[in-house]
């Protein structure tokens, strides 16, 4: 099972010193140098060329593999003395900040995090002054990303009441926390043994969690992919709420790309798409994008505040 995010971050950090000073390196080698599976370490390297020095653009990692050697195409590219604008360096303090609040952090990792804050406030100048004007409340109870974060570094199961919105009810289970993601929000995906099966758990919906002292003791699964997280959809569970999309024949591609419980042939060509989403409201932006190709149907909630977006865009447009 994969370490937590910290513990990701940290071995990302030090596998591109690795690489630079070791052109071509084997796969196997490196995977075994940095004590984890050959999986973890090609799944950090398909995170690696989305970094680079710039968050406008500028120079990304080129970073690639042929499945046995691995090969980083403009080492020195990325080398050159990082220098931060303003707003960036107002971003990196106002974010450091906030993860140094974080219950649960390791003293190390937030005596390290507060050094190179205090180093990057030093240089930042006048904008350091208008960073410590600005702060970040995280929308999930800082208690619960802690234990969730203690209780995957320490292997152990938790237990929770959790509200599911489908039901309007709270119900408590015991889980196997496998990782923490953040798409939009922050969740949490784990083995549920209430269910015996794979769920995702939102951590604003946690009314209560406890650490446990068994060990925490999934069974072996395979790490979904992540990446199709950019639609706006977490892997969806029976729990989860459920809307229902009608798209015409220009619409049609949503039944591709979204996991859907059915879809329904339409008399113009279309289709009436049944599907789940843990947060419904991030399909506000598919009916955006849909435009004159589709609509939600409901839930009600959901399809009149869409309609809204679209009249709010369109006058944005206006002006």
């Amino acid at each position: 099972m994969a370490g937590n995010a910290i513990d990701q971050t940290r071995r990302m950090l030090s596998l591109v010193t690795y690489l630079r000073e070791r052109p071509g390196a084997r796969v196997a080698d490196v995977a075994r140098a940095f004590g984890i599976s050959e999986d973890e370490l090609i799944a950090d390297l398909d995170v690696l060329p989305l970094c680079g020095t710039s968050f406008r653009g500028g120079d990304l990692l080129d970073i690639d593999t042929d499945g046995d050697r691995i090969w980083w195409h403009n080492p020195d590219d990325v080398a050159e003395p990082l220098r931060l604008a303003a707003d960036e360096a107002t971003a990196l303090l106002v974010a450091a900040r906030a993860v140094a609040t974080l219950p649960g952090l390791r003293e190390s990792d937030r005596d390290a995090l507060l050094r190179a804050t205090a180093k990057l406030e030093a240089a930042a100048g006048e904008a350091a002054g208008a960073s410590s004007r600005l702060s970040v409340i995280f929308e999930s109870e800082g208690g619960v990303f802690a234990e969730v974060d203690r209780a995957i570094s320490e292997r152990r199961r938790l237990w929770l009441r959790y509200y599911s919105p489908a039901r309007d009810e709270i119900t408590e289970r015991e889980v196997d926390p496998i990782r923490l993601f953040a798409v939009g929000r922050t969740y949490m995906e784990a083995w549920c043994r209430l269910s015996e099966a794979r769920r995702t758990f939102r951590l604003d919906r946690v009314a209560e969690i406890k650490l446990l002292d068994e060990a925490s003791d999934p069974p072996p699964i395979e790490l979904r992919d992540l990446s199709d997280l950019a639609t706006g959809l977490v892997q969806t569970g029976a729990e989860d709420p459920e809307v229902v999309v009608e798209v015409g024949p220009g619409g049609r591609w949503v039944a591709e790309y979204y996991p859907h419980d059915s879809a329904e042939e339409l008399p113009d060509g279309g289709l009436r798409i049944t599907l789940r989403a843990p947060d419904p409201g991030s399909l506000r932006r598919l009916a955006l994008r849909l435009g004159r190709d589709g609509r939600i149907v409901s839930p009600q909630g959901l399809a009149d505040s869409a309609r809204d977006a679209a009249r709010q865009a369109l006058a944005a447009y206006g002006e």
